[in-house]
């Protein structure tokens, strides 16, 4: 018992260490994290892929907690989750006007196979955007296809692929167009084209040591760049953890040891900055020389040159469809002109035939004149009648109009009452709120039957706005009583959320409770697992020893024939101590597993007292929930009854 103690003690002392190992590295992983995926903004640095955890850990030196540190470390904030603030001004109407030209350029320098105008940029539709984000993106990726379903929720998935250090939501996209939305995703196609560019550049780049051999393709491979690499991050991260934030001599001491390593040309590379600041001031100057844009300004005067064009043309119809009119106006002048003619050539002819007649004429002069006399007065008489005739027609012809508008006016409010007492159910007499009356009005009717009529209905009317005043009054007390029964209910029904909340937190704890019983019941099956075990292999280790002893034994018998006499009472002897020692120890050991035994059993039914009264528990709480929600529900049908 004692020997199978002692192996359970120190078979179970070694488990314990890796066990403090595991959680102090878990405490340095929460300190200091570590993403898959480098983070914005953060020194992208490779890591070796060989070597221990020991050597990771050792490689730093000791560390101290975070309790004991000189000042706080800010790196893990870079790798957070939380949201970066969008310093553009992505409100600023020059801003969102430069990043529109600057995307309709690019995507007509590129050739977008859409209809393209800068009206369309403002406020572009979701499908629009989706081929404007979808011919960007090909740019980077010319295997790619926006899938048919589901398109708006890819692009935000794609801009988190790329590391967009904003966030674009799947809403956004829906109602891109808005407003308060379409400056993020312009943000977000012009970010997409500096990449673009960017690529671009890269790709066009030639490798600036000309001087390596073709056999080593990538610069950073090799022993001596790690260990440099290695010593540099360990050196420069050991004083980051004592508070510098300054690196300037470690930087410059590490880029020595790398031109050292790769044997870098000091003059090639002073040529070359001398050659690159020499061609920025040459871009420098040649920006100051053109202030405007020159493909702009050519692109402009099309437009212009366009719209003359335009104009011009229309002038050009105008004045052909003038001169058509002109044309039109001539013949009927000149037809009007021999009309004119004619008419003058008949009042000539009849002159001359009246001429005549006053030759031949019986009547003296003075006749002549009293009869013209009379007739300048009875043309005056005429002329007044003729007045006074157009004055009373002109008065009729007012009071016609004053009477029609009057009429229409009165159709008018005659039909709206038609229209609202229809609405109201009153018309016809048969409808639901007439009561066998009928309500219609007939302005065709005239005399004082009519006004009788008239009068009766208002009466009518009268009397059921009265009765609706009270209906409307009644109903409103009682939606007041049924608001105040309203907030009784929702007080009720807030109580009992938070008393189910309570029983279910009561749930998780029990839950939880159960769940940690079960792992200590579990570590405690494998402690005896391993206890049995080693008892085992001390059973199999004696009867090793046993078989071994036999075996000398029976050596020294064969040896000793000529003394069996002489030394059978010894063997025998022998032999009764073996098997009074086998007999101890397989007794042990049967005590042993007795024992181991009855403890799994106790702890067996210690669980299962445990589980049972937790399901108990769970039960007696699932019937107070139903019956809360009994409860609930009588509530609710003898309300929907109120």
């Amino acid at each position: 018992m004692e020997r199978a103690r002692s192996s359970r003690v120190t078979g179970s002392r070694p488990s314990e260490i890796p066990l403090r190992v595991q959680d102090s590295n878990r405490q340095s992983m929460y300190t200091t994290p570590r993403n898959k995926q480098p983070s914005f903004g953060k020194l992208n640095i490779p890591r070796p892929q060989n070597g221990t955890s020991e050597r990771r850990t050792s490689f730093f030196g000791p560390r101290t907690s975070w309790a004991t540190m000189p000042r706080n470390s800010t790196i893990s904030t870079f790798g957070g989750n939380e949201k970066l603030k969008d310093t553009r001004p992505l409100h600023d109407k020059s801003y969102v006007q430069q990043c529109i030209k600057q995307l309709h350029e690019f995507l007509t320098d590129q050739g977008f196979p859409g209809p393209l105008s800068s009206k369309t940029l403002h406020s572009p539709s979701t499908k629009e955007f989706l081929k404007i984000f979808e011919f960007l993106y090909c740019q980077l990726d010319p295997t790619f296809a926006m899938p048919k379903s589901k398109a708006e929720e890819e692009v935000p998935v794609i801009l988190r692929v790329l590391r967009y250090p904003f966030v674009l939501s799947k809403s956004s996209i829906y109602s891109v167009g808005a407003p308060h939305t379409w400056p993020q995703a312009l943000a977000a196609l012009t970010w997409l084209i500096d990449n673009i560019k960017i690529k671009w550049s890269l790709g066009n780049q030639e490798l600036l040591f000309t001087e390596f051999p073709e056999e080593r393709g990538n610069i950073e491979e090799g022993a001596k760049y790690h260990k440099l690499l290695m010593d540099y991050t360990g050196e420069t991260y050991s004083k980051f953890m004592q508070g510098d934030d300054v690196f300037d001599d470690d930087d410059e001491i590490f880029l020595n040891r790398l031109k050292k390593l790769y044997n870098v040309d000091e003059a090639l590379l002073a040529e070359m900055e001398a050659k690159h600041h020499k061609l920025t001031e040459e871009v420098k100057q040649l920006e100051r020389e053109s202030h405007t844009d020159r493909l702009m300004s050519k692109r402009m005067d099309k437009v212009k040159l366009q719209s003359d064009l335009q104009k011009l043309q229309s002038f050009r119809s105008n004045l052909e469809s003038f001169e058509a009119s002109l044309q039109s106006k001539a013949t009927e002048v000149k037809e009007e002109l021999e009309n004119n003619g004619s008419h003058l050539e008949n009042l000539k002819h009849e002159r001359d035939e009246l001429q005549n007649v006053l030759r031949n004429q019986k009547f003296t002069p003075a006749d002549v004149e009293r009869i013209n006399r009379e007739k300048r007065e009875l043309q005056q008489t005429i002329d007044s009648l003729s007045k006074s005739l157009e004055d009373a027609q002109q008065h009729q012809w007012n009071e016609e109009i004053a009477l029609a508008k009057s009429n229409e006016k009165l159709d008018m409010k005659v039909t709206e009452y038609h229209k609202l007492a229809r609405k109201l159910k009153l018309i016809p007499s048969s409808a639901e709120n007439a009561c066998g009356h009928d309500f219609t009005i007939r302005p065709l009717e005239s005399g004082p039957v009519n006004m009788q009529r008239l009068q009766a209905l208002k009466i009518l009317l009268r009397k059921l706005i009265s009765d609706v005043e009270e209906e409307c009054i009644r109903s409103d007390n009682r939606i007041l009583s049924l608001e105040d029964t309203c907030g009784q209910l929702n007080s009720n029904i807030m109580d009992k959320s938070s008393e189910l909340k309570q029983l279910s937190e009561h749930v998780r704890k029990l839950d939880e409770q159960l769940e940690s019983d079960m792992q200590e019941l579990a570590i405690a099956e494998k402690e005896w697992e391993a206890e049995i075990e080693s008892v085992q292999n001390h059973r199999k280790i004696l009867e090793k020893k046993v078989t071994f002893g036999y075996d000398q034994a029976v050596q020294q018998l064969k040896a000793t024939q000529q003394q069996y006499h002489l030394v059978v009472q010894e063997t025998n002897e022998g032999r009764r101590t073996v098997a009074n020692n086998l007999a101890s120890v397989f007794t042990a050991a049967a005590n042993h597993l007795s024992i181991t035994e009855k403890c799994l059993e106790d702890l067996h039914l210690k669980v299962h007292g445990v589980v049972s009264k937790a399901v108990e528990d769970d039960k007696a709480s699932i019937q107070k929930l139903k019956e809360t929600l009994q409860d609930f529900k009588r509530k609710a049908s003898s309300l929907k009854y109120i």
